[in-house]
């Protein structure tokens, strides 16, 4: 406890010392280190080894499930990477020097297992040291990975990124021999396995030279205009291209040659160069659909809405006919559930050769249009032959997703989010005499009643479809794996559902005591994708509140497992931490949920309340029933990271995520009430761990990011009673400069002007008293929010608030670079420092 204290006084000294004055000498230290310009700081040493601690890694199943692959991310990159130039263009960030997105993250192949044996794991290998791994992805046979490797030259700072192959069997890497005059294009997608051999590539046109140059004096004034009266109503950001220049560096730098590669080194070009964004071959491997954006673009919405062109050539760059081309939409409502015109998510159906499925908005894309069917689902071969496309489903919600298995049985997915409602059909794609029926209907927000989804497999050409157990039982089988929400907590489950008559059997489900474990994937195979029961075997992960996840090879019917990962507590100082799910109720009879976290070794009734830090966000809800559902698990890991439990390694208990919900139940909006509901779900909350004895009432504080740094100004603005201090990260405080809706307010500013004003901490800048931190990243999408975090600071000055303004140079929304990570938890640290731990109230 000594060590995890360092530099701080210990549990006991700091709770004793409530009748303590703080020591001038220790404020004005504080404050003249705060300005006195030192750069970039770091946490202290407790801390810090925390955040250094290196992330377990991921993993990728080969597509027969015979090999898992390992990937493991990189440090975390310096700021100097954020520094090099890049180009803002219509809601995407360019690297020039790479021709790929700036600021994507990397990794290294760690290791390869081989799923039949078990075996030791081995490494791949061929490729230098301070190699940057990228776009990672199985060929369909699992036999080789492709993947980019991406080297910068230390001296003259040029970047080379090239494609690579490896062999699952040896684990040699080597990169795929493409001329040199051949260039990579990473903007969109960049490349895309065909076959078990062939993969298509985006290119940068070999006749595409150099940059377009800025003009010194502008061709002609920016223009805009609605001459035309069109309703086009658009969430703020300051990503669009902005003038003639930008739109022609969009087409330079996003404009593709595509070739298909061979692994033996054979390249040809197909189709002409454009601006590809997807690039989706067939399962049978005879067909391309290739989909693209064009002209005329616009300055008010990203390239998701510019004029969008999806068109079918043959494997050997044959071109067969277009399937649409939608026009430029920037007149989509804001109200949730409202979408493009014309045919949207168009798919290859994964259980079939060759054959596209689309769904059409018979609202007219506005879901403020009451209309039955509102979406039909559509379906067409590849070659119609002058057939007319197949109405395949009309629904009277909005379409979500398909799950295929085969030509017998498919699940089709729909929802409304005003009502909440969401239903999963059974449908008989190839079986005209069959007629489609409700297999689950139940509310969205009802997290005890989720049925869990279907386990997948792949096909022999790589696509994913609905498993089909075969069982000693009559009729046809899938498997369902969910999270199991329970009032007691989160117990995940498998259920066996007959698909012909909906009646379920769980066959397992995780332990409720001390582990927390989860189904994750299918690691059997069959060609046919038919799967025994008695020969199943699993990928599962379990977990403890002190163990950290370790994966597993699960085999039935026995339900034997073997442990292939045995990955180390990555901060073992805290590793006897205590974490407890807690229930209490707000005023208005509103169950809540809290995680509650206590540093190893603390006893409330021998040490006392500690300092006390709440991290929250809040949600809305419908109805009080599903606001009050536990969606938690007490079993669950305590992930420490960079966030807010490091304050264990500092003598804080913390609250973590405690629930906020924010009701609209029938036809109220939720946010009429916001302040009200806010107010009365903290108070619920400071009162349990009072009650408790683990938190001291003059020394709790409050923050979060983004919505919950919103979230905090209000709360120190209405609930100031609750709160010594408060950390708010990326926040934006003003509701009047995002007119046109924010989170799930759909109302414009102008029908809701009241909501607006009182829900906007800046219109309350001078009922705040206590001292709050503001944190925002200067280069940050959202195009009123940094502006916001300074325009509140100056309110929050100018009332004469406690207050300070941290400004992170590069960074974005989410704050990515070592310096302003380490920054940030010291900014933190020192805020909480002096603000909740010497705190005293006489």
């Amino acid at each position: 406890m000594a060590e995890l204290l360092a530099d701080r006084s210990s549990v006991k000294d700091i709770i004793h010392d409530k009748h303590t004055c703080i020591q001038t000498s220790i404020l004005s230290m504080m404050h003249q280190s705060a300005g006195a310009g030192l750069g970039y700081r770091h946490p202290p040493k407790q801390i810090q080894e925390i955040v250094d601690a290196p992330p377990n890694p991921g993993y990728l199943i080969s597509p027969r499930r015979d090999w898992i692959m390992f990937l493991k991310r990189r440090a975390m990159p310096l700021l100097a990477e954020f520094a090099k130039p890049e180009n803002v263009l219509s809601g995407i960030r360019i690297d020039p020097g790479s021709n790929m997105r700036s600021r994507m993250s990397f990794f290294n192949i760690h290791t390869l297992m081989d799923n039949g044996t078990l075996g030791p794991a081995k490494e791949v290998h061929g490729y230098a040291d301070g190699a940057k791994i990228n776009f990672v992805t199985w060929s369909p046979d699992g036999q080789h990975m492709a993947f980019t490797v991406r080297y910068e030259d230390k001296v003259d700072s040029s970047v080379n990124l090239s494609l690579w192959v490896a062999s699952a069997e040896s684990g040699k890497a080597w990169p795929l021999c493409i001329s040199e005059d051949i260039r990579l294009n990473a903007i969109f997608e960049l490349f895309v396995w065909v076959n078990d051999s062939t993969i298509l590539v985006c290119t940068i046109p070999s006749l595409r030279g150099n940059p377009p140059t800025k003009p010194l004096v502008p061709l002609v004034p920016r223009i805009r205009f609605n001459e035309n009266k069109n309703i086009v109503q658009m969430r703020a950001t300051k990503e669009m291209l902005k003038d003639l220049h930008e739109e022609e560096l969009f087409d330079y730098y996003a404009t593709s040659q595509l070739i298909l590669v061979s692994l033996d080194g054979t390249v040809k070009s197909i189709s002409p160069p454009a601006i590809y964004t997807a690039l989706d071959p067939s399962p049978d491997e005879k067909y391309l659909m290739l989909t693209s954006v064009h002209r005329p673009y616009s300055s008010t919405v990203s390239y998701k809405r510019f004029p969008n062109n999806v068109e079918l050539w043959t494997i050997d760059g044959t071109f067969i006919h277009e399937v649409c081309d939608l026009p430029l939409a920037e007149d989509i409502p804001i109200t949730s559930g409202s979408v493009r015109k014309g045919k949207c998510l168009i798919r290859w159906r994964p259980d079939m050769p060759s054959t596209l499925y689309w769904v059409e908005a018979q609202d007219g894309g506005d879901a403020n249009v009451e209309v039955s069917p509102r979406d039909i689902v559509y379906m067409e071969r590849a070659d119609p032959l002058n057939e007319k496309p197949q109405v395949f489903l009309k629904l009277d919600l909005q379409y979500r997703r398909t799950s295929w298995c085969n030509g017998s049985h498919a699940l089709i997915y729909e929802h409304w989010y005003k009502t909440r409602r969401t239903r999963t059909w059974v449908i008989s794609p190839d079986c005209n005499d069959v007629s489609p029926w409700v297999l689950f209907e139940r509310s969205s927000e009802d997290a005890y009643s989720n049925p869990g989804s279907p386990m997948m497999c792949r096909t022999p050409a790589g696509t994913f479809v609905i498993a089909k157990i075969k069982t000693n039982y009559d009729g046809t089988y899938i498997l369902l794996k969910g999270r199991g929400a329970t009032p007691k907590g989160s117990i995940p489950f498998l259920d066996l559902l007959n698909i012909n008559t909906g009646v379920k059997e769980r066959i397992w489900e995780s332990s409720k005591e001390k582990y927390y474990e989860s189904v994750l994937a299918l690691m059997s195979y069959n060609p046919k994708c038919e799967i025994q029961l008695n020969h199943l075997k699993l990928l599962a992960s379990k977990e403890s509140r002190r163990e950290p996840t370790q994966y597993y090879i699960k085999i039935w019917p026995d339900k034997s497992q073997v442990q292939i990962t045995k990955y180390p507590h990555p901060c073992p100082q805290l590793a006897m931490l205590q974490k407890e799910v807690i229930r209490y109720q707000r005023e208005d009879g509103v169950k809540l949920t809290a995680t509650l976290y206590l540093p190893p070794s603390y006893n409330p009734l021998e040490d006392g309340p500690l300092p006390c830090l709440i991290w929250s966000y809040p949600g809305e809800f419908k109805s009080r029933e599903a606001a009050g559902q536990v969606r938690r698990s007490p079993n669950k890991f305590a992930c420490i990271s960079s966030n807010f439990p490091l304050w264990l390694a500092r003598g804080f208990a913390i609250l973590a995520d405690p629930t906020i919900p924010i009701i609209g139940e029938g036809d109220q909006e939720a946010n009429d009430r916001y302040i009200e509901q806010l107010v009365a779900s903290a108070e619920a909350a400071v009162n349990e761990i009072v009650r408790r004895g683990v938190a001291h009432p003059d020394r709790i504080a409050v923050g979060s990011h983004s919505y919950g740094a919103f979230m905090t100004a209000n709360l120190l603005a209405h609930a100031a009673h609750l709160f010594c201090c408060g950390i708010a990260r990326s926040g934006a405080y003003n509701r009047t400069l995002t007119p046109f809706g924010f989170q799930k307010e759909v109302r414009t500013l102008w029908e809701a002007t009241d909501t607006y004003i009182k829900m906007s901490p800046f219109m309350a800048a001078n009922k705040i008293k206590k001292p709050i931190l503001l944190i925002h990243g200067e280069d940050d999408s959202k195009i009123t929010t940094a502006m916001q975090s300074s325009q509140f600071y100056d309110a929050l000055k100018g009332n004469g608030v406690p207050c300070r303004l941290v400004i992170l140079p590069f960074e974005r929304h989410h704050y990515a670079s070592r310096e302003s990570i380490m920054h940030v938890i010291r900014e933190t640290d020192r805020w909480l420092e002096m603000y909740c731990t010497n705190n005293s109230r006489e």
